[in-house]
């Protein structure tokens, strides 16, 4: 499970050291691609392999509009990515652009996924999400989820 926070340097050539811990869940190969909420989602292939086949599943998927933008923006933006032997992963520029990454990225582990974030923003969304917690395991506990 893929758990925790930690803040690394992106260096000069976008690479991006991970965290040990989140290495060996992810194995020698991840795949990168537009998340949500101004992130970058970063899986293992075999999680992607899962969340692909939930993304295209069924006989309507490409048949409506919304399924059609949203998988262009999942697939069109991914790309398979190498860890290194040091445990650095390479951002394509276009991708460190969309998330806005710089110098401090925020690399959070979220159970089946790593989101990477710039830092000042992860802290901002942070901040707004933790004063809402109890609003929202309220909303989550009222639907079964909690």
């Amino acid at each position: 499970m893929l758990i925790g926070e930690h803040i690394h340097a992106l260096d000069d050539k976008n690479r991006l050291s991970l965290p040990a811990k989140f290495r060996a869940e992810l194995g020698k190969k991840v795949v990168i691609t537009p998340g949500l909420d101004g992130c970058l989602f970063v899986f293992a292939v075999k999680e992607w392999q899962g969340i692909a086949s939930r993304l295209t599943g069924g006989e309507s998927s490409m048949l409506q509009s919304d399924n059609r933008g949203f998988n262009r923006r999942m697939f069109g933006g991914a790309v398979d990515a190498e860890i290194d032997s040091i445990g650095r992963v390479l951002i394509p520029d276009f991708l460190k652009k969309l998330a806005g990454l710089f110098d401090k990225v925020a690399v959070v582990g979220i159970q089946n996924r790593l989101e990477l974030w710039n830092e000042k923003s992860w802290k901002e969304y942070r901040e707004v999400i933790e004063k809402k917690a109890d609003t929202l395991a309220e909303k989550l506990g009222s639907v079964g989820i909690l």
